[in-house]
């Protein structure tokens, strides 16, 4: 499993980013909120609150986009099928020393992937996504029978 591990180290581009040593660095909580088919609603995020569609993930700062998909598809038996799209959205709070006011939730749109399929985004870390802990991941999990039809892969009669 180590091997495993390290390989989708070495398959990162940024050569100036440090890898995580996974056997001396103690994991990071990530929460994850899963929806299928949409986002969950920014509001559900106010007030300390959260969605009840949480997946709770011990992970590193390292951690690929791609590499989270591999471990949401483990335990979310409909997101296996080949061509499921992963839309990743970083929900954040911004610097709430500079206010009196309860903080209010942001989302920023990290990336997609594709399962079955390379894409641009598969090897984008949360560390180069601006990710810093404390911060949620939303997913929405989209079927590819939902997929627009101009975003689907059509088969040649």
């Amino acid at each position: 499993m180590s091997s495993m591990i390290e390989s989708k180290v070495e398959e990162r581009k940024d050569p100036n980013e440090k890898p995580v040593d996974r056997e001396k660095t103690c994991p990071l909580l990530l929460r994850v909120f899963l929806s299928t088919g949409r986002h969950s609603n920014i509001n559900e995020f106010r007030r300390g609150n959260t969605p009840a569609n949480e997946l709770q993930i011990y992970t590193w700062m390292d951690a690929t986009l791609k590499e989270l998909c591999s471990l949401i598809q483990e335990v979310n038996t409909d997101a296996k099928r080949r061509g499921t799209t992963f839309e990743f959205n970083l929900v954040f709070y911004p610097d709430i020393s500079k206010s009196t006011l309860p903080p209010i939730p942001r989302m920023k749109n990290l990336g997609t992937i594709i399962a079955g399929q390379k894409g641009f985004d598969d090897n984008k870390a949360l560390s180069q996504c601006g990710f810093v802990i404390g911060d949620y991941l939303d997913i929405a999990i989209i079927s590819p029978a939902q997929r627009p039809i101009n975003q689907r892969r059509m088969r040649p009669y």
